[in-house]
């Protein structure tokens, strides 16, 4: 799966002082980084880490909204 089809949004958040990632096809992840590209680097290598995993373990990892 190309983890560059997914959904991504990168947001500025107050509370935190920092940049956040997320991906709409995995809600309950996020990356954070003093950097807007940090953030999103470092949250689609996390995507990449998490669908090696289903695959290795025989599930699907979800389809992209696009």
């Amino acid at each position: 799966m190309d983890v560059n089809k997914y959904t991504y949004k990168v947001f500025w958040s107050e509370e935190d002082q920092e940049y956040v990632a997320t991906v709409a096809e995995f809600p309950s992840l996020s990356w954070l980084a003093s950097d807007r590209q940090k953030a999103e680097s470092g949250l689609l290598h996390l995507v990449a880490e998490v669908i090696e995993d289903l695959e290795q373990n025989g599930e699907k990892a979800p389809v992209p909204l696009g």
